[in-house]
């Protein structure tokens, strides 16, 4: 198949979960959550899960589990604890649980990223990968760099990424 014939079979509404990862958010603070919320029902998808948990690694894998668990989850979006802070775990909470990694999501992101904030970009540890046979995508708790990863790559290949998770028969 070629990438449109593959683009072309994907699904065009999807059922996203957004878990937020923070110690310092509530549901008061948190700005990069109902970013993505906002984002992705604007896009014309859902929002079948919503959560916000602790920056620890029991709460963060039970919440990705969780996550994964549900038949009306497609996609999980995450957002915060993908710095190099001492306190941000999500990064390797994730490589830890993951069943394959998508390099190429992390990749992207800090190559967009560049061109806006230039070399801070390498303190990002954006991540995609797979779990339970749905995709998982890591991204960063500010606004500005979720705008970036949502118009450059998630929005513009989220039915991709699905129907490839699923395979021929899911698809």
């Amino acid at each position: 198949m070629s990438l449109e014939q593959h683009k072309g079979a994907a699904p065009a509404k999807l059922r996203f979960a957004v878990i937020t990862i923070s110690d310092t958010r509530d549901a008061s603070t948190d700005r990069g959550g109902p970013f993505l919320v906002e984002s992705v029902q604007g896009a014309g998808h859902s929002v079948t899960l919503r959560e916000l948990v602790k920056d620890e690694r029991d709460a963060i894998a039970a919440a990705m589990q969780r996550a994964v668990a549900q038949g009306d989850v497609d996609l999980v979006l995450c957002t915060g604890g993908t710095g190099i802070a001492p306190r941000d775990v999500t990064y390797d909470t994730l490589r830890g649980i993951l069943d394959s990694e998508i390099p190429g999501f992390g990749e992207l992101f800090r190559w967009l990223s560049y061109r806006e904030i230039g070399a801070a970009t390498i303190l990002s540890r954006a991540l995609g990968g797979l779990l339970g046979g749905k995709v998982v995508l890591a991204l960063p708790g500010s606004p500005k760099a979720l705008r970036l990863a949502m118009d450059e790559i998630v929005l513009k290949e989220a039915g991709h990424m699905v129907a490839q998770a699923r395979g021929p028969q899911g698809a």
